[in-house]
């Protein structure tokens, strides 16, 4: 008889885990609180390590037709656009073994849905919300809300994919004494039609420019139709928390004050978006185990991340594969589940670190904004991309 796994949350985490999971003869059954898979966020940037997956999940293609592959990264300087950096990402495929994309977040998830939903073994049940947990040694068991009724089911495994505030982590011991915490940083996000900006910003090419306590990224999305924007700024944010991280009402006027100082044509790419939305990045501390008993968690639900070195999505599909690996070595489902733990918490934390690293890189001022540029300089696109193997190659 097929094992089943249960997966809590139908984000680009929990569905590439159930693609992973159905491919090795699982029974999935996909658990998503919302009651539609519903188009938000914006654009994402998936690096060589989450394609090489992909790839190995047999939705590359169906990615790359939504997709954009860019042929560098330019770093600028955000007061005088002048250049700090240009690095050819192009070549990603011999110099990392797979593609460098760009995807409006949307369409990624649409494509992974698309893909898991059209296999026999996975069921993707949408107004599902996981209420409480029971594990044995015999297995996993749910309750779930569907509005005003109630349901449970059994399975093998339970995986959390259930995002920065996971019930299942809170319901296996981790909750509370972890809560998020907000990182001073605020992320504007943004999408501009392409014949509202400059041609060449809607070039396919990642543009990063930098300044004192902010940043700018842009590229374009959607067959070069869009452009996407995130800026991040630091912050002494206080709003409300939402349930839904990509529903802020952005405060224009930080956003504006923020890039006051900066060059006519960021300004312009700032002035030119007109639908803002706030993005509080918040944190957990990193854990030492993603996994307890038949129960494990993965993405945002274990190591939630600052978005500075664009791995959100590209750890999340990360564990999926470890996570899959692991469960057909094993038919200890609680031995695979801590061997997938084991496989990824030290890689998970350095990139959680990094990435915060990288956002104090990026908003420096200064002298040592003057020694950053300086650096960069030095060092040279080749020497800069070598940073990245250690990431991109895995």
């Amino acid at each position: 008889m097929a094992r089943r796994a249960l997966i809590a949350g139908a984000g680009i985490g929990g569905l590439a885990a159930a693609l992973a999971l159905a491919r090795e003869d699982f029974q999935v059954e996909i658990f998503e609180r919302a009651p539609v898979l519903e188009e938000f966020g914006a654009g994402l940037q998936l690096t060589p390590n989450a394609t090489r997956i992909l790839g190995r999940l047999d939705v590359l293609e169906a990615v790359r037709d939504l997709a954009i592959a860019p042929r560098a990264i330019n770093v600028l300087r955000g007061a005088n656009g002048a250049e700090l950096a240009r690095l050819p990402i192009g070549d990603a495929e011999r110099r990392w073994g797979a593609p460098y994309l760009v995807i409006h977040r949307a369409d990624l998830q649409r494509a992974l849905a698309e893909a898991a939903t059209r296999l026999p073994n996975v069921t993707l049940h949408l107004g599902a919300e996981v209420a409480a947990i029971g594990a044995n040694d015999t297995g996993v068991s749910i309750s779930l809300k569907r509005g005003l009724a109630t349901s449970s089911e059994a399975g093998d495994v339970l995986i959390g994919a259930d995002g920065l505030r996971s019930m299942v982590r809170e319901r296996i011991g981790l909750g509370a004494a972890d809560a998020p915490f907000f990182s001073g940083r605020v992320a504007f996000r943004a999408t501009v039609e392409s014949d509202k900006v400059a041609a060449r910003w809607s070039a396919s090419e990642v543009t990063l420019r930098l300044g004192a306590k902010a940043h700018l990224v842009q590229y374009p999305l959607r067959g070069g139709s869009i452009v996407n924007l995130v800026a991040a700024i630091e912050s002494t944010w206080r709003g409300q928390e939402s349930d839904h991280p990509w529903d802020g009402v952005a405060d224009r006027p930080a956003l504006d004050r923020a890039f006051r100082d900066w060059s006519d044509e960021a300004r312009g790419l700032i002035a030119a978006a007109t639908n803002w939305r706030a993005w509080p990045l918040y944190l957990r501390p990193p854990i030492a185990h993603f996994s307890l008993g038949p129960v494990a968690l993965l993405g945002d639900a274990a190591h939630p991340m600052t978005p500075f070195l664009a791995q959100g999505a590209a750890q999340a599909i990360e564990d999926a594969d470890a996570l899959a690996r692991r469960l057909v070595e094993s038919t200890d489902v609680s031995d695979a589940l801590a061997a997938y733990s084991s496989d990824r918490v030290a890689r998970a934390t350095r990139v959680q670190r990094d990435a915060l690293t990288q956002g104090r890189i990026y908003h420096m001022s200064g002298p040592m904004a003057l020694a950053r540029d300086l650096t960069m300089r030095a060092l040279g696109p080749e020497l800069l991309l070598e940073r990245y193997h250690w990431l991109y190659a895995a």
